[in-house]
C-alpha cells in the first residue's frame, strides 16, 4: 500500500466536510472496496480541475471518496437550479461548490472565466464531468466529451488531472438498480498526470481548438481506463451527435 499523503490545508481545517466524510466515507467502505492508483498525481496542494469518466450514478461518491482519501476536498460543479433547493442550496454552497447556469454563449464565457479566478485564488479543486452525462458508448468506455473541463481549466490556467474509476458498474449499472450484495465489491480509481494542454494555452478559444482539447482529455481518460480494463479502448469515441442519430433511426426503423 502506498503511504497516505499528508491532507491539504483544506482537509485538515473545520469545516462542513467533515461531518458529511464521517458519514459518507464508512458508509462507502461497506459497499466499494476503493483502490487506488496514480494518487500522486491529484495536486496537494492550489487549484485543478479533476475530469473522471462516468458510466454509473453511483460513481461521483467514489471519486468524492477517493478526492478526500487524497488528502482534498470534493467539489463539483452542479446545476444552478440545485443552489435555490432549500438546505441542499445552503450546503452546496458552504462546500464551495460551482454553479452552472444555462446561459447565452458571452454569459457562459464570462461566468467560466469568473469561476475560473475563484478556483485559483482561493486553490481549490473542482470535479468535472467532461462527458456532462451517463456515457452511451455500449461497452462503458467514455464518450465524446464537452468543454466545459477545458475551458474552466484554461481560463484560470489551471491543471486538468484525468481519472478512471472501473467497477462501480457491479455496484450501480447505469440506468440499474442497486447491488449491496455481495459486500465491498472491488472498485480501482486510476490518477494520471495532468493533461499536455501547452498546444492549446494562449490559442484562440474557438469551438474548434476548445474540442480539439477536449479531445486531448479524453484520449487520457480512455488510456486510464483501458490500463484498469486491460484491454484496448475503441479507436473512436462514441459521439451523441453520430451514433445517437442511428439508433434513433434503427429504433424508428423496427417500429
Amino acid at each position: 500500500m502506498p503511504p497516505r499523503r499528508r491532507a491539504s490545508a483544506e482537509k485538515s481545517r473545520p469545516s462542513v466536510f467533515w461531518p458529511a466524510a464521517a458519514i459518507v466515507v464508512p458508509l462507502t467502505g461497506l459497499i466499494a472496496k476503493i483502490e487506488i492508483v496514480g494518487g500522486e498525481n491529484l495536486p496537494a496542494e492550489g487549484a485543478y480541475v479533476l475530469a473522471p469518466n462516468h458510466y454509473s450514478e453511483f460513481d461521483p461518491i467514489i471519486v468524492a471518496v477517493a478526492t478526500w482519501r487524497l488528502g482534498r476536498a470534493p467539489r463539483f460543479m452542479a446545476k444552478e437550479s440545485l443552489f435555490r433547493v432549500p438546505v441542499l442550496g445552503a450546503l452546496l454552497r458552504a462546500t464551495g461548490m460551482i454553479p452552472v447556469a444555462r446561459a447565452s454563449t458571452a454569459s457562459a464565457a464570462k461566468q467560466t472565466i469568473v469561476q475560473a479566478e475563484d478556483l485559483a485564488a482561493h486553490g481549490r479543486g473542482v470535479i468535472v464531468y467532461p462527458e456532462g452525462s451517463l456515457t452511451r458508448d455500449p461497452g462503458l468506455w467514455p464518450m465524446r466529451g464537452k468543454t466545459g473541463a477545458v475551458r474552466l481549466a484554461l481560463a484560470g490556467d489551471l491543471p486538468v488531472i484525468p481519472m478512471a474509476t472501473w467497477g462501480v458498474q457491479r455496484i450501480l449499472p447505469r440506468y440499474g438498480k442497486l447491488s449491496l450484495w455481495p459486500p465491498r465489491k472491488r472498485v480501482r480509481v486510476a490518477v494520471g498526470p495532468a493533461v499536455d494542454l501547452d498546444a492549446f494555452r494562449g490559442g484562440p478559444r474557438t469551438n474548434t481548438n476548445l474540442t480539439a482539447a477536449t479531445d486531448v482529455v479524453m484520449a487520457d481518460i480512455a488510456g486510464l481506463l483501458s490500463d484498469l480494463r486491460t484491454e484496448p479502448a475503441p479507436a473512436a469515441r462514441w459521439d451523441p451527435a453520430i451514433h445517437g442519430q442511428k439508433e434513433t433511426g434503427r429504433l424508428e426503423s423496427e417500429n
